[in-house]
């Protein structure tokens, strides 16, 4: 029986999107339930591989080249198996900043891209995660004493961590380097937990999405503190929302009481005056963030209305108990726009791309059959897996089997497939390759730093 643990974790990576993108730099660090660190840190570097241009903007961040990856890095199949058998044990809370929007997608793609559950890592055996920054945020926006809170150079609020480590007189030696977030963040959560811990219990229990469902019901609807980065600077990223209507996949959109949807309409009635007879218009677009959807299971940062009622509360979050209610009138009295927003949710909201297996993780769950067949891949000998032709009924699974032999072991691939995996590289590369020379010609012209410069061009000229 392992103990109960925290795992801050951080990445970086080449990139944003967490499908098509690849971790470059794992870092994390246990401690126990009094965050106390236990064991040595993990700082991990992962090779890059050769179908993949990374985003310069992102390499001149962290300093991280592709050729350092390959110097000194690992397999990405590698980290896998060090995430499952020695980082991600029972009982483990999974956190870092920001992690349940970005870094998470990246975990997840990685473990479906070498044939491991995706998810199970989140919740079996005793598993959870969490996110402290919108734990920041909403200390900042409701219980901000004891903490200094830092600004930007124009006075808006800001929640980065390299800042409020700053102001908080927090060791941060390197800013984007995983290790020292992982550091600065476990510094960051004990200082939350030791200036405000009620708050800090509070939203640690909210990683269980029934304790958010208890407080959140669309079916009996009542207003509730919501704090998120969707909601903007200006009210310190929280208001209060009200729960309208079931949302896709078991989440629920909720409406910013804020917003006066009469004045709201008046506004996009100047900007569109077709707006009521279009039915090409997204209702969705015109009214977003005023209704937004919230996710169970995404650890949101959210609290009963009667927190507002002692602190000065409502004060703090710059929003009148009177104003929320008139807000919620009008809300009631367009009953036509909740339809249509309701509506347009319902449908599939994601644009259909070309297949892609390595980005095509969130398109279904896999069979119990097909999960059997895939944990065989990893275990596979490589001599074996030449020959390893399972039959898949998910037609995802050929082409991700191939693309893992391919990049893992590409003297298993026969002549066809040989070729199906240069034609695949190829035409992935070719997508990349225009935003890469735009940024690329952009920092040159700005004249950054000229060995990372250097060093992706070469990269970007080997992979031809």
């Amino acid at each position: 029986m392992s103990a109960p643990s925290f795992f801050f974790y951080d990445l970086e990576t080449s990139g944003l999107s967490g499908s098509d993108d690849r971790i470059m730099q794992f870092a994390g660090r246990r401690t126990n339930m009094n965050l106390e660190p236990i064991g040595e840190p993990y700082n991990i570097l992962v090779r890059l591989n050769d179908d993949t241009l990374p985003s310069p903007g992102a390499i001149l961040t962290t300093g991280i080249t592709p050729q350092k990856t390959l110097e000194e890095g690992i397999p990405e199949r590698e980290l896998a198996k060090i995430l499952t058998e020695e980082v991600f044990t029972p009982d483990t809370v999974i956190l870092g900043y920001n992690s349940v929007r970005f870094d998470d997608k990246f975990i997840q793609h990685l473990f479906w891209r070498n044939f491991y559950d995706p998810y199970e890592w989140q919740w079996r055996d005793g598993r959870s995660r969490w996110d402290m920054l919108d734990v920041v945020r909403m200390t900042r926006a409701l219980r901000p004493e004891g903490i200094n809170w830092p600004t930007t150079e124009d006075g808006k609020p800001t929640n980065r961590l390299e800042l409020l480590t700053k102001q908080n007189g927090i060791s941060h030696e390197s800013a984007h380097d995983a290790l020292s977030d992982v550091n600065a963040l476990i510094d960051v959560t004990r200082l939350v937990r030791e200036k405000q811990p009620k708050l800090w219990s509070w939203l640690f229990k909210l990683r269980d999405k029934r304790e958010v469902k208890a407080l959140i019901d669309p079916k009996n609807p009542k207003p509730f503190v919501y704090s998120s980065g969707r909601y903007g600077s200006s009210h310190n990223f929280t208001t209060v929302a009200l729960p309208v209507a079931p949302g896709k996949n078991g989440n629920v959109l909720v409406f910013d009481l804020r917003v006066n949807l009469d004045e709201k309409l008046a506004k996009i009635k100047e900007e569109f005056p077709d707006f009521e007879v279009n039915p090409e218009t997204k209702f969705t677009n015109l009214f977003f963030p005023a209704f937004k959807e919230l996710a169970y299971n995404r650890c949101p940062a959210v609290a009963p209305l009667s927190v507002l009622d002692v602190s000065d509360g409502w004060t703090k979050i710059e929003l009148k108990k009177s104003e929320a209610k008139k807000n919620l009138e009008s809300l009631k009295n367009h009953p036509e726009i909740l339809r249509r927003i309701i509506s347009e949710h319902e449908k599939d909201a994601y644009d259909k791309k070309p297949f892609d297996a390595e980005t095509s993780l969130y398109d279904g769950f896999l069979s119990d059959q097909d999960r059997a067949r895939a944990n065989s891949v990893r275990e596979m000998d490589p001599k074996n897996l030449a020959d390893f032709h399972p039959n898949f009924t998910d037609d995802r699974l050929p082409e991700l089997l191939l693309h893992y032999k391919a990049k893992n072991f590409p003297d298993t691939l026969s002549e066809d497939e040989a070729k199906q995996w240069q034609s695949y590289r190829e035409a992935r590369l070719s997508r990349q390759a225009p935003a890469f020379i735009a940024e690329m010609e952009k920092f040159q012209k700005e004249g950054k730093d000229d060995f990372i410069l250097e060093e992706l061009l070469l990269w970007y000229q080997s992979l031809q």
